[in-house]
Parts: structure tokens; C-alpha cells; sequence
């Protein structure tokens, strides 16, 4: 069984788009989606069960996955985000053969922004480098597919770090099995984070945390004052 576990945080307006993505997925194996709530004020919870999502409680990212994982039922887990919008239809069939194929126990696939030219180039070269070191630097971006068995010698996310915690993990999981980059059809994530707050002061925050992790190890304090979904708003056409 595929678990699929998401945290959220008053994901009204992007979590739909998501759990209808995963409804219309061509995908014929079992299948569970969890939703980690960190305590959301808005429709989220009744939405998830609208689409007959289990729940579980959550906190910041890193807590809320491995609340999530702690309820699984599945042997592969898939981290996603909420703000992950769209997945092409043949999505999780594709991941899931390709992963069986190379014999993978953790792997990562591109993401692209639904924002502007500049967006789309910024993250084409990140994906590109993503795939470049997957051998010699294992590194993901808030999407994770992952054997059970490696995310519990792992022992989960770790949550003290702050930012970039995904790309620890990874790191961390790669120690125990084949990591890998599986090139599937592009997942579509909003821009709503550098809607916000800039694209420069954003993109720079990105750059900066990469290296402190590169150099200085993990982020666990908030001195890139990187928040936990302060940017709902009604989703827009960025494109």
C-alpha cells in the first residue's frame, strides 16, 4: 500500500486541488491519504474528510510527516505538500514503476512552479541539479517517496530543524538504501510563498539554506525566519 501523507495548516484553499488530483489519479494499487493538521481554524479538516482522508494531529512540517507516517498503513510512504496543486493523471503509477525498477529505497521527482518564466527557469535548474547529484548529494524539496523500513531507521524527519528539513532527510535516508531522481511528468506547486514575500527575498533564503547545510549543517534555529503556511489566500492564475 502507497500511503500519501500531507501536513497542513488552514489549507483550504490549495488542499482540494490537491486531494483531486490524487482522486484522478490513473493508479490501480491500494491507496491511503493522511492529512497532518496543525491545528487549522478553516474548512481543512472537513474537507480531507470530504475526500475520506484519515487524519492525524501535526505541528510544523517535520512533526506533522511523522505523525502522518506513525498512522500508515502503507510499506512506501509519499510526502507531499499541500500547496502541491497539481500532479499529472498517470502520476503515482509512473513514480511508483520506475522507483520498483531501479530497485530505489528513497527518491525524489521535479517540482515547477505555477508562476511566471523567471519562476519556471529558477526551479528547471534546481530539478537539473537535483538530478546532477543524486549520487554524491542526495537532496529533496518538500516531496519525498520513501520505503517505510528506511523512514524508520532513519527515525523520521528531524524535528528540531527549522528549514530545509527535507533535504536532510534525504540526505540521512540515502545512508540506508538507493536514492534516486525519478524524472516523471512535472508536479505543479504555487508561487504563494513568493507571491508574499518576494522572489529575491525568497530565492536568497533558498541559496542561503542550502549552503548552511552544505557547510554548517542543519537549521535549527529561525534565523531565516522561514514560516509554517502564514500564505493562504484563494488560489490565482499565476501562470
Amino acid at each position: 500500500m502507497l500511503s500519501i501523507i500531507i501536513p497542513t495548516l488552514n489549507e483550504e484553499k490549495y488542499l482540494p486541488l490537491l486531494l483531486e488530483a490524487i482522486r484522478k489519479q490513473d493508479f490501480d494499487g491500494d491507496l491511503e491519504t493522511i492529512i497532518a493538521d496543525a491545528g487549522s481554524e478553516d474548512q481543512t479538516l472537513e474537507i480531507a474528510k470530504t475526500f475520506g482522508c484519515r487524519v492525524a494531529p501535526g505541528g510544523l512540517p517535520a512533526k506533522g510527516r511523522n505523525e502522518g507516517a506513525k498512522i500508515a498503513q502503507g510499506d512506501t510512504f509519499l510526502f507531499l505538500d499541500a500547496d502541491n496543486i497539481y500532479l499529472p493523471p498517470d502520476f503515482l503509477k509512473s513514480l511508483l514503476e520506475d522507483f520498483g525498477k531501479r530497485n530505489l529505497k528513497v527518491a525524489t521527482f521535479p517540482i515547477y512552479p505555477k508562476g511566471n518564466r523567471f519562476d519556471k527557469i529558477a526551479y528547471g535548474l534546481y530539478n537539473f541539479w537535483t538530478w546532477l547529484t543524486q549520487k554524491i548529494l542526495p537532496h529533496a524539496t518538500n516531496s519525498v517517496l520513501v520505503k517505510k523500513e528506511i523512514h524508520q531507521k532513519v527515525g523520521g524527519f528531524d524535528e528540531e530543524i527549522t528549514m530545509a528539513e527535507d533535504h536532510f532527510y534525504a540526505r540521512q535516508a540515502a545512508k540506508f538504501g538507493e536514492f534516486g531522481f525519478i524524472k516523471t511528468k512535472p508536479v505543479l506547486t504555487s508561487c504563494r510563498r513568493f507571491e508574499k514575500d518576494g522572489r529575491l527575498i525568497t530565492y536568497s533564503k533558498y541559496l542561503i539554506a542550502a549552503l548552511h547545510m552544505l557547510f554548517l549543517g542543519k537549521i535549527t534555529s529561525n534565523i531565516y525566519h522561514y514560516r509554517f503556511n502564514q500564505y493562504s489566500q484563494n488560489p490565482k492564475n499565476e501562470a
